[in-house]
């Protein structure tokens, strides 16, 4: 193997914060971005680490998790957010930057940088003897996307993202909701949230009139082939939901003796149980709309969303099986994967899954210890979940749900209890840090 260079295919956040990480610890790399020759659907620009969806990278402070990775990254000397504090614009409480002066900056930065090698084509062929960092992103080109489902024996990749919202255990009102298998079976793996005739009849009115989020021309042709929207199926018609994802055949409530009108079922989707996801409920409702709607459902008043539906394309792979936690490929010890492709969502976590395979990576070249956070940084949650197997796995974007709880400890103010587990977080990274030195 040749452990002089190594291969980083893609440009974008991850891609531009690995290159940056392993330049510096002297390790040559050949970035890879086909932008200049062939654009994405989605890209506008010729510039690296180009921000398509938004120019915010989420919260900036302590009992935020977006904010917690930030200031991780930050420990971690982070090219990106480095360079996206400098490019910041008002946000409030958010990290927004100017869109341009962000990627600009990063170009002009990695074109001068002692040990990368920037090369404008499109990468089609994954070397056998050279390590290879696969950054290319939600979008990845279709032959590039078939070579990856060769390498990890895959009979496809997952093209279209269409998951349901997920929300924290502790958030749900068990005097309302209870737990029960439908016809009994199980051992009351789901939380059962009851309606009644006029609960479910608000509810329906509020889904089919709600604001639906535009997609994108490219994303409409085969989604709805791939899963249908909740919101959809309820505009089939006003019964059609309670004979599909709210039926309530097979349940009985414990606490009237009798079936409801409607059930919404949620599922545990994290191996501590921490996080349930709302069965059936894809959807491609704006943010604040699947806020106010499905707050609406009883027990769910209350609910801390930590992931919201999507729908929309988004290349990824099965890494809950096919990933070591250094973010290398279990089969080929050649290979590495980090950013949305890792199921990895969002700006920050590409950047944190870029440092760390990049970091990971330097370390094996230079025959040191792998560098492993674990679930008490917001980092280290964010890998332990895309690389801890799981039957259905869907991407994730950082959240106090996936990050350790405090131990023992009781802090009702959820801002203080955040701002806890956030010190520790901080504390554990900078231990880590110091067995670096």
């Amino acid at each position: 193997m040749n452990n002089k260079e190594v291969i980083i295919v893609g440009a974008g956040l991850a891609g531009c914060e690995a290159a940056y990480q392993l330049a510096k610890r002297g390790i040559k790399v050949k970035l890879y971005e086909m932008k200049s020759k062939k654009m994405t659907e989605a890209h506008k620009n010729k510039y690296f680490a180009e921000l398509v969806c938004s120019n915010s990278l989420g919260g900036d402070n302590l009992a935020n998790a977006s904010g917690l990775m930030k200031e991780e990254l930050r420990k971690l000397d982070s090219l990106l957010i480095k360079i996206a504090d400098k490019n910041r614009v008002p946000a409030g409480q958010a990290l927004a930057v100017d869109r341009d002066g962000f990627s600009i900056e990063i170009t002009e930065y990695l074109r001068n940088m002692e040990n990368v090698e920037i090369i404008e084509e499109e990468f089609t062929e994954i070397p056998e003897d050279q390590i290879v960092l696969i950054a290319s992103g939600p979008l990845t080109s279709e032959i590039l996307s078939k070579k990856i489902a060769e390498l990890t024996h895959s009979d496809h990749l997952y093209f279209y993202d269409a998951a349901a919202p997920i929300v924290t255990l502790e958030s749900i009102d068990m005097e309302k909701a209870y737990r029960q298998s439908r016809y009994g079976k199980g051992e009351g793996e789901y939380i059962n949230c009851p309606m009644n005739k006029e609960e479910y009849y608000a509810f329906y009115n509020a889904l089919i009139t709600a604001e639906r989020a535009p997609l994108k021309t490219f994303e409409e042709e085969k989604l709805f082939e791939a899963c249908m929207p909740v919101e959809r199926i309820a505009m089939t018609g006003e019964r059609t939901l309670v004979f599909g994802p709210l039926k309530p055949k097979g349940l009985i409530n414990p606490k009237t003796d009798k079936m409801d009108y409607a059930v919404v079922q949620l599922r545990q989707d994290d191996k501590e149980g921490k996080l349930y996801n709302i069965v059936g409920f894809q959807t491609n409702l704006k943010w604040g709309e699947q806020k106010r709607v499905f707050s609406m459902i009883p027990g769910l008043e209350n609910a801390d969303f930590i992931r919201y539906g999507v729908m929309h394309r988004n290349t990824f792979i099965d890494s809950s099986r096919l990933l070591d936690e250094t973010l290398k490929l279990k089969t080929k010890d050649n290979i590495y994967f980090a950013g949305q492709i890792t199921g990895s969502e969002g700006y920050v976590s590409s950047i944190s899954t870029g440092a760390m395979a990049a970091i990971n990576i330097a370390h094996k070249l230079l025959e040191k210890a792998p560098f492993i956070l674990d679930d008490r940084s917001a980092i280290g949650a964010m890998i332990k979940y895309v690389t801890e197997e799981k039957k259905n796995f869907q991407p994730m974007g950082p959240n106090f749900g996936i990050i350790r709880s405090l131990d023992g400890i009781r802090i009702r103010d959820k801002k203080e209890r955040y701002n806890a587990i956030s010190k520790i977080a901080l504390d554990h990274l900078e231990s880590k840090i110091k067995e670096l030195a």
